[in-house]
């Protein structure tokens, strides 16, 4: 049972999360063989104040 766990800066539109789960799952059915019922996908949406890259917070840029 493939799990899924994205994790994005920012937020994303309920047709977007739709959109890349549905892709994923079509991938994983396709590439691994992994039935779609078995395709789980989890997204944590986060802050960008909760996120840094080169020691600066992404809402500091």
């Amino acid at each position: 049972m493939p799990y899924v766990n994205i994790r994005i800066a920012g937020t994303l539109t309920r047709e977007q999360r739709a959109k890349i789960a549905e892709e994923i799952t079509d991938t994983l059915e396709r590439i691994a063989h992994k039935p779609k019922p078995y395709t789980y996908i989890a997204f944590d949406e986060l802050p960008d104040e909760n996120w840094a890259i080169a020691g600066k917070l992404l809402d500091e840029e």
